[in-house]
């Protein structure tokens, strides 16, 4: 099979990440000595620079890690949690039905950098000045752009210069967008990371003490203030048509810190697949290949109508579950151990009919009572903000809604440490930037739903339900796979489509991701105006016009986009003594290193 690029292979380390700084940072650092916890942080801090339009400093940042010294697999949860401030009452009196996509109203708590500090913290070698480093040198030396920021920048060009004055002091120079190629720089943001590093290691200690100090800082030191100033002093035009400020405190970031979690795993034959909890949408993958598991999907043709449809349908499924049963397990109680069943899987299995499915069809578990009536406003909302559809990549409206792209990264080093991690949010587009700090809040809040039907349904304090969804692989027990990708909705159905080809069709790495693919948008979006396209399904150009027909005669609604334009997938795999890695062509960013 043909591949745009080679499956790099190597002894020494692996990195791939969507953009190639990032993925030449993460091997730089590898070659100083660091292990895969310190090229991470680094490529993490790096992609914050050189992908704005995609993740930033005010964003989240889920992970997936193992440590070899410690021979288990961990999520590290950097998803921050709804301000105090943040109620159903609040969007009420202002009238709303749903939380906007864009501004200061959607901010919950910045998880990111809190994150990668933990990370480095407790499995790094490094000090934060080292790895912070390459992001400090390209935010004051700067780094060419790629053509989609220029896009994002150009859509929301108006914005900028009617209400974000200080996102158009950065993003537009001279009053123009910058140019695909040009050198970009952002000296704001670099003189706030070095004071923040220049303070956490000014006083000595250790390296662990020197790291905590900046957790410290960006928590409850002036990050935390010069946040809490801003929003509470500013009000600003977002997706509602109207000017509001913002409900996130000093306090609600003094109040949390990320921290370690048990994964959410399935066996599918002798693999185990590790995901995040029901807090992200990443069971959902589980639940999907759970249902597949019965079927011959080796003897399918991965452009065939057959393979296609009976993704598509368990995807249809799985996602239902998400609407129905998904949340943050400290608020809701999630039937986890259900949901992964091998009955329930059958059961829900039973529902793939020979045509495409209309429905939203959540499963019924005893004890819990399906309601999803609280989504049917969405047609009458999707309707009036049809502007704020369709526009750019990642899909961003000129009011700075962004359906959800983000970034990602996977590295395995010689050791045998691994990380997946996804990071996103505090896009360019989704907030003002802070004028003081050189980055913006993020819009996680958008996922809440306002009534408490939902499982996801806003409460103060409770972790919005990402999309964000990084995968780890064990093989016979043994760490194998780190893989990932951005695309809001569309991560857990790319990455399946990733997964099964690997091992059911026989493709390494870089044949599963150069794959024609494809994606479901049957279900309420994740982003607002949270719309659903019941029996949508998207297909690359490449697939066979055979194929493209005889889903159409199953009843699907076919959408065929271009030839390379499904998926962002990157990733990474230990094979005995050999490393593996593999990065997506698709908007020829992506790239993967190793030796």
């Amino acid at each position: 099979m043909f591949t745009t690029r080679p499956e790099i292979l190597g002894t020494f380390g692996v990195v791939a990440s969507t953009h190639w700084l990032a993925s030449a940072v993460g091997m730089a650092v590898l070659e100083k000595g660091g292990n895969a916890f310190d090229a991470a942080v680094a490529v993490g801090f790096t992609l914050q620079v050189v992908e704005p339009h995609l993740n930033g400093p005010g964003g989240d940042m889920p992970a997936l890690v193992y440590a070899a010294n410690e021979d288990q697999v961990q999520v590290i949860c950097a998803q921050g949690p709804s301000p105090a401030a943040m109620t159903m009452e609040v969007f009420a009196d202002l009238g709303l039905d749903l939380i906007p996509g864009s501004g200061l109203l959607p901010a919950v708590v910045p998880g990111a950098f809190d994150g990668w500090c933990l990370m480095l913290q407790r499995y790094g070698t490094m000090r934060l000045s080292e790895v912070m480093s390459y992001a400090i040198g390209y935010a004051r030396d700067g780094y060419p752009l790629v053509p989609r920021v220029s896009a994002t920048i150009q859509t929301v060009r108006q914005l900028f210069v009617d209400e974000w004055h200080s996102s158009a002091a950065l993003y537009l120079p001279g009053g123009q967008v910058p140019a695909a190629g040009t050198i970009f720089r952002n000296p704001v943001l670099a003189d706030t990371y070095e004071r923040l590093v220049r303070e956490a290691e000014a006083d000595g200690g250790s390296r662990e003490q020197q790291i905590e100090r900046a957790r410290l800082i960006w928590a409850e030191g002036w990050i935390a203030d010069g946040i809490d100033r801003f929003c509470r002093d500013n009000s600003f035009m977002d997706a509602t048509g109207e000017r509001h400020s913002g409900l996130l405190t000093g306090q609600d970031m003094a109040g949390w810190r990320a921290h370690f979690e048990t994964p959410t795993t399935l066996d599918y034959k002798h693999y185990t697949l590790c995901k995040c909890g029901p807090w992200s949408q990443g069971p959902a993958l589980l639940q999907q290949l759970s249902m597949l598991s019965g079927l011959d999907i080796a003897a399918m043709d991965p452009t065939g109508p057959d393979f296609i449809h009976v993704f598509t349908e368990a995807t249809k499924l799985a996602f239902a579950d998400r609407e129905a049963f998904y949340g943050d397990p400290n608020f809701v109680d999630v039937p986890m151990a259900q949901l992964l069943s091998a009955d329930y899987a059958a059961e829900r299995a039973e529902l793939i009919a020979a045509t495409a499915s209309m429905a939203l069809r959540p499963g019924q578990i005893s004890g819990y009572d399906v309601d999803l009536s609280f989504q049917q406003n969405t047609d009458r909302i999707l309707n009036a903000a049809a502007e704020a559809m369709g526009v750019g990549e990642p899909t961003v409206s000129k009011s700075g809604v962004s359906r959800g792209d983000t970034v990602h990264l996977d590295i395995i080093d010689r050791f045998g440490n691994m990380v997946s991690a996804t990071p996103s949010g505090g896009w360019l587009q989704s907030s003002p930037i802070i004028p003081e700090f050189g980055f913006c809040l993020g819009n996680r809040g958008q996922m809440f739903w306002l009534d408490p039907a939902s499982p996801s349904a806003l409460v103060a304090g409770k972790r919005p339900r990402t999309t964000l969804s990084p995968s780890m692989v064990l093989r016979d027990g043994r760490p194998y796979m780190a893989f990932g990708t951005p695309g809001g909705d569309q991560q857990d159905q790319w990455q399946g489509l990733m997964f099964l080809h690997h091992v059911d069709h026989g493709m390494n790495l870089q044949q599963a991701i150069d794959c024609p693919a494809f994606h479901s948008e049957h279900f309420p979006s994740s982003f607002w105006p949270r719309g659903a396209k019941p029996g949508r399904l998207v297909l690359e150009g490449r697939m066979p016009a055979a194929t493209v027909n005889e889903l159409r005669r199953r009843g699907h609604d076919i959408i065929v986009g271009d030839d390379w334009s499904e998926g962002r997938l990157t990733g990474a795999v230990q094979d005995g003594s050999l490393l593996k890695a593999a990065a997506n062509p698709r908007g020829m960013q992506g790239y993967a290193i190793g030796r």
